[in-house]
């Protein structure tokens, strides 16, 4: 999504400063956003690494004089039954997923109380408000990351032109599922109805242009929300054929820790997975949430 999300803001006039883990998919990316105007730094971090997102900070500031907007999306996922997850790696991710969002939260109001104003966007998830199984680590992440975001929000009333957003999408066509780390014994995969990372991207611009505190991305978001919170029994009964179901491939797959403490290699780098929702998948779907409810690093845009 962070791609996606700098390919989004990229256009004549538009200075990005970009960063993730991996050179060579940064370098990609610059290239394209460079391709149609804009202009653009590019700076490996790693959210875990506080110095590498100051200087993330640092170069929008040198480069550009200031930072207008931050979206943060570096996330990395593990599937398989918590007891099953190596304790390391289910560290890891929430290292990754909420205390790396917490990194980059401090170093950007740092900077915002500075020059009075800025938007803090994050890349949130519908799982930070249910819960599936086989995604305890990620699940957990996602839940405190909601709640920092929250807290945030209250402790900037004070400064009316700085907002911290939030935008949370359902299941969207990147690599992640791919690339996660694995022990479920199947690979993993995105339950239907799925997104393009362009429209999460989308709503992250508009997100960026006209500041909103949460911003939800999927048609069944609601109904799945509504399901869990109206009839959480029901919910927790359905959920795990359901993710056992659509969330799980078929295909055998051995233990792996995936990308969560390398950066995947080039090939799995890129903006869309391979997972598309047809018609009678989506249909079907919905079906079947309805009945769950019926019955039961990345990112800095800096301008002069």
């Amino acid at each position: 999504m962070g791609r996606a999300t700098a390919l989004a803001f990229a256009r004549p006039g538009i200075r990005l400063v970009i960063s993730s883990r991996s050179r060579p998919a940064l370098d990609d990316v610059a290239a394209q956003c460079r391709a149609v105007g804009a202009e653009v730094r590019v700076v490996v971090a790693d959210v875990r690494e506080p110095e590498t997102i100051e200087q993330v900070a640092a170069t929008a500031v040198t480069a550009f004089g200031g930072i207008d907007v931050w979206v943060n999306t570096a996330a990395v996922m593990a599937y398989g039954r918590f007891e099953d997850v190596p304790a390391a790696v289910f560290d890891r991710v929430v290292d990754v997923d909420l205390l790396g969002g917490a990194t980059v939260a401090r170093v950007a109001l740092a900077r915002f109380r500075k020059q009075g104003r800025g938007v803090l966007i994050f890349g949130g998830s519908l799982l930070g408000s249910v819960v599936t199984p086989y995604t305890s680590s990620y699940v957990t992440s996602k839940w405190g990351l909601r709640a920092l975001i929250r807290a945030l929000r209250l402790e900037t009333r004070d400064a009316p032109d700085i907002h911290v957003c939030l935008v949370s999408p359902g299941s969207v066509n990147t690599p992640i599922y791919r690339n996660a780390a694995n022990y479920a014994g199947r690979g993993g995969k995105p339950p239907p109805p799925v997104v393009q990372p362009e429209k999460v991207a989308a709503a992250i611009l508009r997100c960026a242009r006209r500041p909103r505190a949460s911003v939800n991305v999927g048609a069944a978001n609601r109904i799945i929300e509504l399901g869990f919170v109206a009839m959480p029994g029901l919910y927790d009964v359905l959920v795990g054929p359901l993710m056992r179901a659509g969330g799980l491939s078929g295909d055998p797959m051995d233990a792996h820790d995936g990308n969560v403490f390398d950066p995947a290699p080039a090939a799995g780098e890129h903006a869309r997975g391979e997972w598309k929702s047809p018609r009678w998948r989506v249909a079907g779907t919905a079906a079947a949430l309805a009945g769950v409810v019926v019955v039961g690093g990345w990112a800095a845009r800096s301008r002069r």
